[in-house]
């Protein structure tokens, strides 16, 4: 999106320093704010860093209360998912993200001062005067209201059912991982393609290993990836038929001697566990 304040984030280094870092902005210039802006959080762990896709804020102070559900494809919806929930940080879902909930949340209030309603409905038609077209729904109005509330009918129909069964994957893999499990940053490795849109994350715990290949892009990537020398499985394809999508097009095993290839579809997650031997445990 174009506005000065979405400008500020839609370049694919900052997610991957975000991703890295935990922080966009780490005190590079933000065009914006006409300054440089930000931190290095060096030494704090993951598990203070709160991430998420939207927030209430985020949804709510839009113009119309959209979802990222509304803005962004279905495909787009699962691999949203899995950067959050696979990222060595905290999640945090907004409700009825994890089916992909339609109705937007928009900006309602219930004032019995009418002074006060009339100085909320003014504020949001100036807040929003540069944008053009119709003007906000009115925050007081309980339509407004009633449009916002979830249907919990949903989690059980087509692709809704679909998004839903990816997240309970995606928390089911981030919970018996060892690699997953924890949210510390300090055992992961970061590499980005950026000419692709491609951000691969290898998270490690002991001798478990995970590698999450992320497609930002709408077109099928391929790119080589150095990993660990052995044989990795792929454990979760957001492009499988399995979760709704177009057909997978990650290979099933990737055997690595150092490096692998990889094939993405667009809009896609893969992830991988590299596979050990029982007998020697490597």
């Amino acid at each position: 999106e174009e506005s000065p304040y979405h400008r500020d984030y839609n370049q694919f280094d900052l997610l991957v320093t975000a991703y890295q870092h935990g922080y966009a902005y780490t005190g590079q210039f933000c065009a914006s704010r006409e300054r440089r802006h930000g931190n290095q959080p060096v030494n704090l762990p993951g598990r203070q860093f709160v991430v998420c896709i939207q927030n209430h804020d985020q949804i709510g102070n839009r113009k119309f209360g959209e979802r990222f559900a509304a803005l962004a494809g279905f495909e787009a919806q699962k691999l949203a998912a899995a950067t959050v929930l696979l990222a060595p940080y905290t999640p945090m879902l907004f409700m009825g993200e994890e089916y992909g909930e339609a109705a937007p949340f928009q900006y309602f209030v219930d004032f019995s001062d009418p002074g006060l309603v009339e100085a909320v409905r003014k504020g949001r038609k100036e807040e929003f005067q540069m944008t053009g077209g119709d003007d906000p729904p009115d925050p007081q109005a309980e339509e407004t209201f009633r449009r916002s509330k979830l249907d919990w009918s949903l989690r059980g129909r087509g692709r809704h059912g679909a998004v839903l069964g990816f997240y309970r994957e995606l928390l089911r893999l981030r919970r018996e991982s060892p690699a997953l499990r924890f949210p510390d940053r300090e055992r992961m490795r970061v590499t980005p393609f950026a000419e692709h849109r491609v951000l691969v994350a290898e998270r490690w715990d002991g001798d478990d290993e995970t590698l999450i290949a992320m497609n930002f892009a709408d077109r099928p990537a391929e790119v080589a990836v150095k990993v660990r020398a052995g044989t990795w499985d792929r454990v979760l394809d957001s492009a499988d038929a399995r979760w709704g999508g177009p057909g997978a097009l990650a290979p099933e095993e990737l055997v690595a001697n150092g490096e692998a290839r990889l094939v993405l579809a667009p809009h896609s997650v893969a992830v991988y566990a590299l596979r050990v031997d029982p007998l020697t445990n490597r």
